[in-house]
């Protein structure tokens, strides 16, 4: 019975030192990640502001290469109607009753009505002009300051990430071998304290009579300096070690 006790104490004092060396190597690769800062989220956000401006400018043009269409529809419809005009006056001098002149008269009205709605929209076109082109050259403007903005920010992602990749790629198979010294079922605790918490420490020490800022009852403290056994907050889930197995698979990594 003895033997057993002791056997089951070093497994998880070992478990506890596997999963505190976990937590060291999962928040140095943090440390590294945010050397990049918000410079991802700053690129994801100009480059859809960049989708967004591009599609305005084609909207832009589109509308563009509408209205010249509608203008020179407009200049036609209202030559057409002028020759229809002339011609129907001319036919009025040769009618023979007043029903043909009456039916004449309403058709050059509808030609006159027709030549106010060309020339109604030849101004409306007209009028909104200039706006049209101070707004797709301001869209051209932006975009052009977005490519600039866009290549400076994705080069110095591309330096951070340069100066970090090896020491990423490093910590990435430390990370691999300490994940294989873990218990599946610690492990699984352990990622899904990660996953929950906001600072994804799912491990920390006990300093002073508290750990993350929440005491803990002294028998606690107890057991957690026998490392005889899992110890997690009450309060929040997480696994506590004593601060002397914290230090010390910290400085044995040299991180």
């Amino acid at each position: 019975m003895p033997t057993t006790t002791q056997e089951t104490s070093t497994s998880i004092g070992e478990q506890l030192r596997a999963l505190t060396r976990l937590q060291h190597i999962d928040t140095r690769i943090a440390q590294v990640e945010k050397l990049r800062g918000d410079l991802p989220e700053e690129i994801r956000d100009l480059e859809d502001e960049k989708a967004g401006l591009e599609t305005r400018l084609e909207n832009l043009r589109q509308t563009e290469k509408e209205n010249e269409v509608g203008r020179r529809q407009a200049d036609l419809d209202i030559k057409e109607a002028e020759g229809l005009i002339k011609r129907y006056e001319e036919q009025q001098l040769q009618v023979r009753n007043n029903r043909e002149y009456d039916a004449l008269t309403k058709e050059i009205e509808a030609q006159k009505q027709r030549i106010v709605d060309a020339q109604a929209k030849i101004e409306s076109i007209d009028s909104s002009a200039d706006e049209r082109v101070a707004a797709r050259e301001e869209a051209e403007q932006r975009l052009a300051d977005l490519d600039a903005l866009l290549g400076q920010k994705k080069n110095e992602l591309t330096e951070v990430l340069e100066d970090t990749k090896q020491e990423q790629t490093e910590l990435e198979t430390l990370r691999d071998e300490a994940e294989e010294a873990v218990d599946n079922r610690y492990l699984r605790a352990y990622k899904r304290l990660r996953t929950r918490l906001r600072d994804g420490r799912a491990v920390v020490p006990l300093e002073r009579g508290a750990a993350a800022g929440f005491a803990v009852p002294p028998q606690r403290q107890v057991e957690i300096r026998q490392r005889n056994r899992i110890v997690a907050c009450e309060h929040t889930g997480r696994i506590i070690v004593d601060s002397e197995l914290f230090d010390e698979t910290l400085h044995g990594m040299g991180l």
